[in-house]
């Protein structure tokens, strides 16, 4: 039996229990809704565009946030990576920066830039930036002492040692932070989307919360779920498999 059809079973028993158990329980549909409910909120948020349209919002914060993260961490590895001082300064600082849950920054995000998308966007920022600078760090510093070496033998310097050695050397441990930073990313857009406003699927969650709509609730988690493992499992982990078997390391 295949992994596809062992998890195909699993996810139909999952759905015949869940069925099954709403229509026997007592609990009226509001807090507990049919398999079915859900399934028909779900098909018709997508034909009438409600949740295309917040998928749509989210994915726009989550592509510029994150973007903004890998740039920002890419730099600030390099930079703790390559000099001391940066590293006994900033080092120390992103590492305890990067205990602390993006979330938390949300106060501070609405006084300064008030309950609006930038907020939204700042909270995704910073949700991966730390991840991002960690992974790039470590990822400079694996970079073979023999490959820099032999670079700098034949007069590789500046931003051709970087652009020719550095980075291509690195590249197998940046993705691997890229996969880990994005899944930051993504729950903080969705906390960050929650408590504040202007669309997007954490919106239509808290939507769904105020109407007690709860399959319009499980419907966006579904939704939100569904993104999150194609990202992971499509993407990323395809990507990071493909790099590896390229630079040799699988």
């Amino acid at each position: 039996m295949t992994t596809a059809l062992r998890r195909i079973i699993f996810i139909a028993m999952i759905a015949v229990i869940w069925e099954v158990t709403s229509r026997l329980s007592v609990l009226p549909d509001f807090m507990f809704p049919r398999l079915t409910q859900v399934l028909e909120t779900l098909f018709n948020g997508l034909v009438n565009g409600q949740i295309v349209a917040a998928i749509g919002k989210s994915m726009s914060r989550l592509l510029i946030g994150f973007a903004i993260a890998i740039v920002l961490g890419v730099v600030m590895g390099y930079l703790i990576w390559r000099y001391k001082l940066v590293e006994d300064t900033l080092g120390f600082l992103v590492t305890a920066l990067q205990s602390i849950p993006s979330i938390v920054w949300f106060p501070l995000a609405i006084i300064w830039f008030g309950l609006n998308d930038f907020a939204i966007l700042f909270i995704v920022t910073i949700g991966a930036t730390w991840t991002m600078t960690v992974s790039a760090t470590s990822g400079f510093r694996n970079v073979p002492t023999l490959y820099q070496r032999v670079a700098k033998t034949f007069g590789s310097t500046g931003l051709h040692f970087i652009r020719t050695v550095i980075m291509p050397a690195s590249v197998p441990q940046l993705l691997s932070g890229l996969r880990i930073a994005w899944a930051f990313s993504w729950r903080a857009l969705m906390a960050g989307e929650l408590l504040g406003s202007g669309g997007g699927l954490g919106q239509l969650l808290e939507t769904g919360r105020s109407l007690g709509q709860m399959d319009l609730v499980i419907s966006v988690m579904i939704i939100i779920a569904v993104i999150g493992t194609i990202m992971d499992n499509v993407v990323f982990m395809r990507l990071e498999r493909s790099v590896q078997k390229k630079w040799g390391l699988a």
